[in-house]
């Protein structure tokens, strides 16, 4: 080793720090060979001088990077001691390299300089107090940098470049496999592919990944692991639904090939530290994406729609899936004055009402902000839906009625893929079973014990089948439901047809209804926007208020305020009989609701005598 004689009495009086570091825990397991090295700086440091008892091995930052300023305790420690002037030397296998941050090398130099420590490793001693060794050891850091950078641009270019042919290769979600040739197939096991092919089926039924997972209630779905344990294996488990969502939003199942979905975004956390996390890449934004790259599970345009679906049915800002509230325009009703999404609000006795209470919460309600009954113009809505509907909507019914039957069918052969599978399972341990030696009684107690176990889950998934398809629901045949679809006003207002269902047939037609500005409180606008792009302007006529309901007639009003002045109170009367009127509750007029009505609209009295007389009381 060059400069030995570098090292001073002073430098062996204070302690030797051996650092110890590699990036990754994957090479603390792998390159033992490195960690062993590292060790035995120990024994080198004691070779040149110092006592055993005064070399220190700081390991806490083994499988730890030290890019980008990342929080390493052994670091944090080792510039520490340094302060202190606690340490005469630190050893490392190549001392450029103790922090990967050139920010972290530079400030341990500078330390280093002003407390006389000397950085030690197979190629020398250096002194920071030596100009040329601290310009020596700043290009050697810089150097270490740029091979770093170099060797990652290198992996990075070859990484994209086969990302572009497709041959990137990367974990595939469950129901995908590599074949014998690296190409990506779909899993040959039957019960994984009836599993992954029904959650798309009950999400063409149900429109949302809720609906998915309740149609999974009872049934178990795949899991390939890919790290510790159970890496590389299927299990099973229950559907929730994040993985419902994942397996919707994952472009792989439409057989296309994305690379780039997810972006690495690194934070400066309030101590110091930097924190690096995952953030989705927008659909347009992906960098490499092939179309029939392998056989999907359903269609890129049936992913691109179940996108849009999703996103709309986001509790955030979407209009939200359909639900079984009575109001069928929820989630898609708008204020055509503030531009606003209208709440939806149910009052006593079960009433809906579409507010517009956004704006009034934020104080930017407009003068033509309204709120109205939700029958109002729900019923109108329904009127032009259904008359927009065509007899050529008998083919949907009759669409939908075999995808009913198709669903039955594909949940009894997934009961039927399971009682398959655990015979094979129970064969199989009975072959094992009968493979042993009978004298060989710890491993026969032990197979038969499996293999009794193996016949109780085979009973089990017997049984879970016999139920599927004694649940079975009745069907109508189709004769029936082409007299249901060709009474489709019928069929609407049925009592066994669910709300749910009719908001998710409204919103198949319909994108949007917006309550146009109007400034007659008794009149009311509305416009529908279907899908195609039309627009329909509906006009509708508000229910009367109560308080309008018993008001005093107009005619009544008029009568008594010509007739009271010159007659008497009774004569009014009379006359409002004779005229057939009544008060605003159907009771005919008397005296004090003559009386009231002039008070309430300030009609004069009668006059107790004629002009040029007076009173001689």
């Amino acid at each position: 080793m060059n400069g030995t004689s570098k090292i001073t009495a002073s430098h062996r009086a204070r302690t030797a720090a051996v650092y110890l570091r590699q990036s990754t825990l994957i090479e603390v397991r792998d390159n033992t060979e490195s960690t062993l090295r590292q060790y035995a700086l120990g024994d080198e440091a004691v070779r040149l001088g110092w006592d055993r008892e005064d070399v220190l091995v700081i390991d806490a930052d083994l499988g730890l990077s030290g890019k980008f300023g990342q929080v390493r305790e052994g670091f944090r420690d080792l510039v520490a001691k340094v302060c202190l002037g606690e340490v005469g030397a630190i050893f490392g296998l190549e001392v450029s390299r103790l922090a990967r941050s050139s920010a972290d090398f530079a400030r341990l130099l500078e330390l280093a300089r002003l407390t006389d420590v000397l950085l030690i490793d197979d190629d020398g001693v250096y002194d920071l107090t030596n100009f040329n060794d601290r310009l020596l050891l700043g290009l050697k850091g810089s150097m270490s940098e740029a091979e770093l950078h170099i060797l990652s641009s290198r992996l990075q270019g070859a990484k994209r470049a086969a990302a572009e042919r497709g041959d990137l290769r990367s974990p595939l979600p469950v129901g995908y496999v590599y074949d014998d040739e690296g190409m990506c197939v779909i899993d040959p096991d039957m019960e994984v592919q009836a599993a992954i092919r029904d959650v798309f089926a009950a999400f063409a039924a149900g429109g949302s990944a809720y609906q998915v997972v309740a149609a999974f209630v009872g049934r178990r779905f795949p899991l390939r692991a890919y790290r510790g344990a159970w890496a590389g294996q299927l299990r099973w488990g229950k559907l929730t639904h994040a993985r419902a969502l994942g397996v919707l939003s994952n472009p792989c199942y439409a057989g296309t090939y994305v690379y780039g979905r997810n972006i690495t975004r690194r934070r400066v956390q309030p101590d110091g530290s930097v924190r690096t996390s995952l953030t989705r890449v927008p659909r347009e934004q992906w960098p490499v994406v092939l179309h029939d790259h392998h056989e999907g599970y359903w269609t890129w345009a049936d992913y691109v729609a179940a996108e849009a679906k999703l996103k709309a049915n986001c509790t955030h800002d979407g209009a939200r899936p359909a639900r079984e509230g009575l109001a069928l325009c929820q989630g898609i009703m708008f204020c055509g004055s503030c531009g606003r999404p209208m709440t939806t609000r149910y009052h006593a006795g079960g009433q809906a009402a579409y507010e517009c209470s956004l704006s009034r919460a934020d104080h930017e309600a407009t003068p033509t902000c309204r709120s109205i009954l939700a029958d109002i113009v729900d019923d109108a809505v329904v009127a032009a839906l259904l008359e927009t509907l065509s007899p050529e909507q008998i083919e949907l019914a009759l669409a939908a009625a075999d995808e009913v039957t198709g669903r039955h069918t594909r949940s009894h052969r997934a009961a039927e893929l399971a009682v398959e599978r655990a015979r094979f399972d129970a064969d199989r341990a009975e072959r094992a079973h009968a493979a042993v030696e009978p004298e060989n009684r710890m491993v026969a107690r032990t197979l038969e014990a499996r293999w009794e176990a193996r016949l109780a889950a085979l009973d089990q998934a017997q049984a879970a089948l016999n139920t599927a398809r004694e649940a079975k629901p009745a069907l109508p045949d189709r004769s029936a439901l082409q007299a249901l679809a060709a009474d489709l006003p019928g069929l609407w207002h049925a009592s066994d047809t669910r709300d749910r269902d009719r908001k998710r047939l409204l919103r198949t037609l319909i994108s949007d209804v917006t309550l146009l500005p109007e400034p007659d409180r008794a009149r009311a606008r509305v416009g529908v926007r279907w899908h195609t792009g039309a627009t329909d302007n509906l006009a509708l006529t508000r229910p009367r208020l109560s308080a309008d309901i018993r008001r005093t007639p107009a005619a009544a009003r008029e009568l008594i305020a010509t007739l009271r002045p010159g007659h008497s109170d009774e004569q009014v009367v009379a006359a409002l009989a004779d005229a057939q009127l009544t008060t605003g509750t159907g009771r005919p007029y008397d005296v004090a609701a003559v009386k009231w009505v002039s008070y309430t609209y300030k009609i004069p009295a009668p006059v107790p005598f004629r002009d040029g007389e007076i009173c001689v009381n």
